[in-house]
């Protein structure tokens, strides 16, 4: 049997390998997708051919997962019970990819190294089963019912290199987006996280910092009047967000199964743009929009944590959104410091604010007028107390 794993080269899909050759007997082929790995991926290669691969797969995805998923989480500010969405955005479009290679070498299954109580076995499945339905499924470390310390001991026991030991056991996940953090102490919500586990968002700058981003149709274009390529302006936009301590997140979320998780985040260049993004968006955006598109945008962020981006649902919102984000064009001045981002300006041709019509000082409205929107505007709340409470009207 011929399978396809995803591969990452850490510790799970690692493990991964060892065990489709040896507990279900296949030839293995590794694909690894570069959606913003830090990891040297010649490394990783060579990693999974001394492991003993069929042939392992390489495929640069940055740029599209920077116009295809990231621009479209940014429009749709995209986050779910408080972080931006980094982990969970990238899962499709690397099963995607597995998907396509299987189907390429004519694979009998295609696996993952998602375990049995986390969020990325959904994730992975959900594109597996919709994009390749009747393609046999592995997932060792589910099957198998391993434990992370029991992974990292049948990799001892094999000789399998591995990034992690019983004292780090760290999982950590790198894509352009964001950096997640989880397992060994930090599991303890009471455990403060030691810095050296952090690589993003460590202070590099102490004097305030203040850039200008430009937006074109809901998306980022360019920095202090320089544009640049999309993977270049969220890179860009890491190293500054990131340089200050912006985009450090603990938190605890409820996972997929109800599972609440202790985890911890590094989304500095997220954090930055879906702030000004939503700053812009005030200013051109009515309020009848704005309270609908906080639905739209809360229903589409579920979808993408469920790993339902194939969801005919998710195109649908992605319509609606897309209409919204043609006025979404402007300038946000954004400050960075110690921790913080703040923004500090914003300017767009579509502003819908008249600073005639909102100044105090200003009589281009005449406040008299108001009077006759006041004598209706708590009408229904009049006759309530007319009707239930006697001693008003007496």
């Amino acid at each position: 049997m011929k399978a396809v794993l995803s591969y990452s080269g850490g510790l799970d899909t690692s493990v991964c390998v060892k065990l489709l050759k040896e507990k279900y007997n296949c030839e293995v082929i590794t694909v690894t997708v570069d959606v913003g790995l830090w990891d040297d991926l010649k490394e990783v290669e060579e990693k999974a051919r001394r492991l003993g691969v069929l042939d392992h797969y390489t495929i640069d995805a940055r740029e599209e997962f920077v116009k295809d998923y990231i621009f479209r989480a940014i429009k749709a500010n995209a986050s779910y019970e408080g972080y931006p969405l980094s982990t969970a955005l990238a899962r499709p479009i690397i099963a995607m990819k597995v998907v396509e290679i299987a189907k390429k070498e004519g694979a009998d299954a295609i696996s993952h190294g998602a375990t049995g109580k986390g969020n990325d076995q959904f994730r992975f499945e959900a594109v597996f089963r919709s994009r390749a339905p009747g393609m046999k499924i592995i997932a060792p470390i589910r099957e198998l019912n391993l434990t992370r310390k029991e992974s990292i001991e049948y990799a001892r026991e094999n000789r399998i290199p591995i990034p992690v030991d019983i004292d780090k056991p760290y999982s950590i996940d790198e894509n352009l987006w964001g950096r997640s953090i989880e397992g060994g102490e930090l599991e303890d919500p009471n455990f403060t996280p030691p810095e050296d586990i952090f690589l993003w968002t460590k202070i590099k700058k102490t004097e305030p910092q203040v850039i200008t981003l430009e937006f074109e149709n809901g998306v980022p274009v360019a920095i202090d009047g320089d544009r640049a390529e999309p993977v270049d302006i969220v890179m860009k936009m890491n190293e500054i967000a990131g340089s200050h301590g912006v985009g450090r997140i603990d938190m605890i979320e409820d996972r997929i199964l109800g599972i609440k998780a202790r985890e911890n985040y590094e989304c500095p260049a997220a954090v930055a743009i879906l702030t000004a993004h939503k700053h812009l968006e005030h200013l051109v955006l009515t309020r009848n929009e704005l309270r609908f598109k906080e639905v739209v945008d809360s229903r589409w962020s579920e979808l993408i944590y469920q790993g339902l981006w194939t969801e005919p649902l998710r195109k649908d919102l992605d319509a609606f959104i897309d209409l919204t984000q043609k006025r979404v064009t402007g300038h946000v001045r954004l400050r960075f410091h110690n921790q913080a981002c703040s923004v500090i300006g914003r300017g767009s041709r579509y502003a819908l604010y008249s600073k005639d019509a909102a100044s105090f000082d200003d009589k281009t409205i005449d406040q008299r007028e108001a009077e006759g929107m006041l004598r209706y505007h708590s009408a229904q709340i009049e006759m309530y107390e007319k009707t239930t409470n006697r001693d008003i009207c007496q």
